[in-house]
């Protein structure tokens, strides 16, 4: 794992709430910040991509009445939000850091193309890549992939709230077992829900290997890079 040159690291935003109910726990941006920080000291090259459900989720404003594609625009609004936040932390920390967002909204961000990404991850830039796909009925799980495969990354770390992939919801049934490691194909045969199923399959296609692990432990990022086994790793 330590071999990583280049990472996608996808973040919930919901994790962004920390203990509040909603909004952006600073401590906890701060704790993502300076896990991202010790990544770029390793010489490691760090894409982001966050969500922005911590602040609005377009699916479920859907249910209440929004127009999907309002919402879903409000969504990626949600987004560039949090994008904004961890790269206030980053700079904060003495990191480099550069917004780039998938709708032209300058000065705020600028417009994301694959090159102008890949060009600041070699200037050893944190780079963060906000509004999701810019469409509309896209999750940031799918903007992710897409990202992920784009700026050619090794792999897409997805930091959630969970430490891997089960059987089941261990939640809901205390006698699930968290998977080591697990295929593309097992994850469709099984039914198991890591991403949504557009993103997954975009992984597999384009051969772009996923490790699902708690980001909401501190240091958990430095042990995934460490090659320490905590969380799920999905592979071909």
């Amino acid at each position: 794992m330590a071999s990583f040159h280049r990472i996608l690291l996808k973040l919930s935003g919901e994790s962004l709430m920390g203990a509040q109910r909603y909004g952006i726990d600073t401590q906890r941006l701060t704790e993502y910040a300076e896990q991202v920080r010790d990544a770029v000291k390793r010489g490691v090259q760090v894409g982001i991509v966050i969500g922005g459900g911590n602040i609005f989720r377009g699916l479920s404003g859907a249910g209440k009445g929004f127009d999907r594609v309002k919402g879903d625009q409000m969504g990626m609004c949600a987004t560039v939000i949090n994008s904004l936040a961890l790269s206030s932390a980053l700079g904060a920390l003495g990191v480099p850091s550069r917004v780039l967002t998938a709708i032209r909204m300058e000065p705020i961000g600028e417009f994301y193309t694959k090159w102008r990404a890949i060009e600041a991850l070699e200037r050893g830039e944190v780079v963060i890549m906000a509004g999701g796909t810019g469409n509309p009925y896209f999750t940031t799980d799918t903007g992710s992939s897409l990202r992920g495969i784009e700026i050619e990354a090794d792999v897409m770390l997805k930091g959630t709230r969970v430490d891997g992939i089960y059987t089941a919801d261990p939640e809901k049934d205390p006698s699930a077992t968290k998977f080591a490691d697990i295929t593309f194909d097992e994850i469709y045969t099984r039914g198991l829900r890591v991403m949504d199923l557009t993103a997954t399959t975009m992984c597999k296609e384009n051969n772009l290997p996923i490790y699902v692990f708690n980001m909401d432990v501190y240091g958990n990022l430095a042990r995934v890079l460490d090659g320490e086994p905590i969380g799920t790793y999905v592979h071909q």
